[in-house]
């Protein structure tokens, strides 16, 4: 006698369609959800220009230069911190400590160095070739002039 295997296809029963539409429900809401979030945070990792700007004064004796640089940068649709960043280096009226902070920029790997003053635009120059100098007035650099 040969036996014989019997296949019965039995169909899924309500509470198991119920379960699969769930599944499919949940699948679907994360893959939505994954593609509404991925644009977001793909936006979010985007670096912020930083601008470097270095003061050979303090802080307190440049806030009414600061106070005009940070409206100049609203104007043309800057704001620190929504859309730019603002590394500041002060030297404290000591000439000296310029160099130091001009490659503190550079190595923080600023998109500009701004200046207010002569000797720090000279300190900026030497610290970097790549990255671009704005300043006010003009300088004396070597055999070169350069200025604003």
């Amino acid at each position: 006698m040969v036996a014989a295997l019997r296949y019965t296809a039995s169909l899924p029963n309500a509470g198991d369609l119920a379960e699969l539409d769930q599944l499919k429900r949940r699948g679907f809401i994360t893959l939505l959800v994954g593609a509404v979030a991925w644009p977001i945070a793909a936006r979010a990792q985007q670096r912020l220009p930083v601008i470097g700007y270095l003061g050979a004064r303090s802080r307190d004796l440049d806030l009414p230069f600061i106070a005009a640089f940070i409206r100049g940068l609203n104007e043309t649709g800057y704001t620190e911190g929504r859309n730019v960043t603002i590394e500041y280096r002060w030297a404290d009226s000591h000439a000296d400590r310029l160099p130091t902070l001009a490659t503190e920029l550079v190595q923080r790997r600023v998109d500009l160095i701004f200046s207010s003053s002569s000797g720090s635009a000279v300190a900026a120059k030497a610290a970097t070739k790549i990255i671009p100098i704005v300043f006010t007035g003009g300088v004396r650099s070597g055999t070169s002039w350069f200025g604003c």
